[in-house]
């Protein structure tokens, strides 16, 4: 085992290193167990339980929420919020951070050898818990996730631009590989799950079908769909090919509101994105100007590319209008 630390701190603000070396340790124990899976444990069993909201638990997220508690609780993190629990758990009286976290995105994905991952976002912690956690969503200091696929990264934000690392397996260390991470301006892909379509608002169905219709449609191009089901697997892939990820508010019982939650996982890959040139909002409004009122609010889900962001605000903007009017009146021809 290597003595250097998990993390290069040469980017770091010197408050935030043993944050950001828990986390990083803790990654690495989890992309270790995650790829023994199946060899000591199946790690995509169910937990008999389900999560705060709703969703059933594997036993790997379980593990992954006691992991990353215990880890952080020794990198000055006093509150800690965790997708897998009801409240916020107090880990010390005192400490300089509030920790917002879903340990272990994508899963139900485990078992499929599809990448999985970790998303968080940093705050300073405030005299309550609930005051740590329910405010606007500009307050975070610090944002990222890791990706466990066929390379372990982390992406990272402290508010200085985004920061690409991956794990050396040899050394069992992070190595910063890209120091200024963009998304790209330019993509002809955007991911949904299109087996929704029927239960989406107008202003959505407008956007895919125009992208669908390829070189006969409005846009006169033609477009690749993509749909991984692991938001840290979508994310990444936009981080690296640009390109726009909707996850919408439907007509489905449950889904009036979208369907993630807005602390765990919009927020800080909303917070990234701005980071890297890109855009997050829920349609219409920006995910950064919101402000978290419970631990397990959701929200619909729209963000990559800037200019494809904000196209399809303006969709919203014009809902009754029918998708090839769009072209017709000249309109968002980028």
């Amino acid at each position: 085992m290597s003595t250097r630390p998990a993390l290069p701190d040469q980017l770091i603000p010197e408050n935030m290193r043993p944050l950001m070396q828990s986390i990083a340790e803790a990654s690495i124990g989890l992309a270790r167990l995650i790829a023994r899976n199946g060899i000591e444990h199946k790690l995509g069993a169910e937990a008999d339980a389900t999560n705060a909201g709703g969703d059933s638990q594997k036993a790997l997220d379980v593990w992954a929420d006691e992991h990353f508690a215990a880890a952080v609780r020794k990198g000055g993190v006093r509150y800690y919020a965790s997708e897998e629990q009801d409240h916020v758990v107090t880990l010390a009286e005192t400490g300089d951070w509030a920790l917002a976290i879903d340990p272990l995105d994508g899963s139900s994905n485990i078992d499929t050898n599809v990448s999985i991952g970790t998303i968080f976002s940093i705050f300073p912690a405030e005299a309550t818990a609930d005051a740590s956690f329910l405010r606007p969503m500009t307050e975070q200091v610090g944002a990222g996730y890791v990706i466990y696929g066929p390379q372990t990264a982390l992406v990272v934000t402290l508010g200085q631009g985004v920061q690409r690392y991956a794990l050396d397996l040899d050394l069992g260390v992070f190595v910063l590989v890209e120091p200024q991470v963009s998304i790209p301006a330019e993509s002809n892909e955007f991911a949904v799950n299109a087996s929704n379509y029927r239960h989406w608002p107008k202003p959505i169905r407008a956007y895919v079908d125009d992208c669908v219709a390829g070189v006969d449609g409005p846009r006169g191009k033609n477009f690749n769909m993509r749909w991984i089901a692991s938001l840290v697997a979508e994310a990444h892939r936009i981080f690296a090919r640009g390109g726009v990820f909707l996850y919408p508010a439907d007509d489905r019982k449950g889904y009036e509101r979208g369907r993630l939650r807005l602390l765990y996982e919009c927020a800080p890959i909303a917070f990234l994105c701005a980071q890297a040139g890109g855009g997050a909002t829920d349609g219409t409004d920006p995910i950064l100007s919101m402000r978290c009122q419970t631990l397990h609010q959701r929200t619909p889900f729209i963000f990559g590319t800037k200019a494809k962001v904000a196209r399809i605000a303006a969709y919203h903007d014009m809902p009754e209008i029918e998708s090839a009017l769009f072209g017709r009146r000249g309109l968002f021809r980028s």
